[in-house]
């Protein structure tokens, strides 16, 4: 009853009380993946690094618990390589991702490790892996945008990420990266407005620790543009 009263707070947007709820479950011993996973990506979102060694800590507890399902583990280990992640270790993160792909290759192995491998400005990884994403589901915004920022960003080549930015903004309009890039191309073409619109529905949105930009970037860059209009 406790656990179910902790996560129908969280499904309710009371993520505070959630989180409070969970930690009283910790504190009495109780380690069940159905808790423990949404409160790892809470700490997450909240960032620092005493919350991302919690994450570490709460998930290496469950690692072996018979209630995982083969999604649970997924999930587990994305979000115990994206603490690994923020935290610096950068090269076990990937290791552990990498690893989680061929165990079992999934959407979410898809979105998270095409990311890293451009963070890691590793052109031919992050092109080989985020077209073998594409292959997989060509309708993943979140694959989708991980292609166009390997042009972007890492090849350096604006017009072909164009269409893939183009295409995730249509399957997916708040998506915060795809957002943020698409105001660039409007600040190329002189259109200010229309650059604030996009980034202040970006604003809106749910960031995450694997953003590109973050939500005080998002905000001070539409205070910069309104300033500047």
């Amino acid at each position: 009853m406790k656990i179910r009263s902790a996560l129908s707070k969280h499904q309710k947007g009371d993520v505070q009380g959630a989180k409070h709820d969970y930690e009283a479950l910790i504190a009495q011993g109780i380690y069940r993946p159905l808790f423990l996973l949404p409160y790892s990506v809470i700490l997450l979102r909240e960032g620092g690094e005493e919350n991302l060694q919690k994450v570490k800590n709460v998930l290496a507890k469950i690692q072996r618990n018979k209630e995982l399902t083969p999604e649970d583990r997924s999930q587990l280990l994305m979000n115990y390589a994206v603490a690994d992640w923020k935290l610096g270790n950068r090269e076990k993160a990937v290791k552990l991702m990498e690893s989680s792909h061929r165990e079992r290759p999934c959407g979410l192995t898809y979105q998270t490790l095409g990311f890293l491998y451009v963070e890691m400005n590793d052109a031919e990884q992050a092109m080989a892996y985020n077209t073998e994403a594409l292959d997989y589901d060509d309708e993943d915004s979140v694959c989708l945008d991980n292609m166009a920022q390997t042009y972007y960003r890492v090849l350096g080549d604006k017009e072909q990420a164009k269409p893939y930015f183009d295409k995730a903004h249509r399957i997916k309009p708040g998506q915060i990266d795809t957002l943020w890039f698409l105001s660039r191309y409007d600040l190329e073409k002189g259109d200010t407005q229309a650059a604030i619109d996009k980034l202040e529905t970006a604003s809106e949105g749910r960031f995450s620790p694997l953003n590109y930009v973050d939500k005080e970037q998002v905000e001070a860059e539409i205070a910069r543009l309104k300033g500047n209009a």
